[in-house]
């Protein structure tokens, strides 16, 4: 076991210490990927956290709350984010392939540059969401409130997809 420090994302403070299994020399990704499952799993407060670049390849963030957190170039491919709070999160060019979204609040989340393919968003909530430059090459979204979320139409909206009319 390793002690690892994750810090808040609004100075150099410490949010949290985390004890985690891997080697010393692993890379700092993964150290933080397993903190924050870590944190988690212990209930540790992850909202405004500096998690930039962490590899959550594959985790179990089902109802975490990662509000305001920084997540920016973090590895979302497979994760289960069923539920989770990501609410005004900055997700800039963050990897979401085929993540399970199903019910996320994803409300004034920085998506610029991400990576939503095959990325399940039924009855997600990306109202006022920033989706620039986001690849939206076949997600699931059926159910998806996309009310005055802008970027829509850049690269990969499917045809089609359909966004809430609210006025």
């Amino acid at each position: 076991m390793i002690k690892f420090n994750v810090k808040t994302c609004l100075g150099a403070h410490s949010q949290f210490v985390a004890d985690i299994s891997c080697a010393k020399d692993a890379p700092a990704a993964v150290k933080l990927g397993l903190a924050v499952r870590w944190a988690h799993l212990n209930g540790v407060r992850l909202t405004r956290a500096d998690l930039i670049g962490a590899d959550l390849r594959g985790a179990n963030l089902r109802l975490a709350n990662l509000a305001g957190a920084a997540l920016v170039g973090a590895d979302f491919t497979g994760a289960a984010l069923r539920g989770a709070s990501l609410v005004g999160a900055d997700l800039t060019g963050a990897a979401l392939v085929g993540a399970d979204l199903r019910g996320a609040n994803l409300r004034a989340a920085n998506l610029t540059g991400a990576d939503l393919r095959r990325a399940d968003l039924t009855g997600a909530a990306l109202v006022g969401a920033d989706l620039t430059g986001a690849d939206l090459r076949d997600p699931i979204l059926p159910t998806a409130d996309l009310w005055r979320a802008v970027g829509l139409g850049t690269f990969g909206t499917p045809s089609g997809w359909k966004h809430s009319a609210r006025s």
